[in-house]
């Protein structure tokens, strides 16, 4: 058990390390590294928020939008 702990921890690890190459991060100072991961995770964070919030809107807008160009129509009446 602690050796498949370990592995996930080395793999974590291993992934801020390519997080770091490829953003350039690791030759920031430490104050510029935290003010470019806020900066990172507050995009992230708004890019998931605005897709939980508007993506299923959109898809129900398309399934009806595309559902009346196929012909299929709702037979339950009120």
């Amino acid at each position: 058990m602690s050796m498949d702990f370990r592995r996930v921890k080395e793999y974590f690890s291993w992934l801020y390390y390519q997080y770091q190459i490829i953003t350039c991060c690791a030759v920031l100072e430490p104050w510029e590294q935290s003010m470019f991961n806020t900066v990172v995770l507050t995009i992230v964070a708004m890019v998931v928020y605005t897709a939980y919030v508007f993506v299923p809107i959109h898809i129900r807008l398309a399934w009806e939008f595309f559902s009346k160009i196929c012909g299929y129509h709702n037979t339950i009446s009120n």
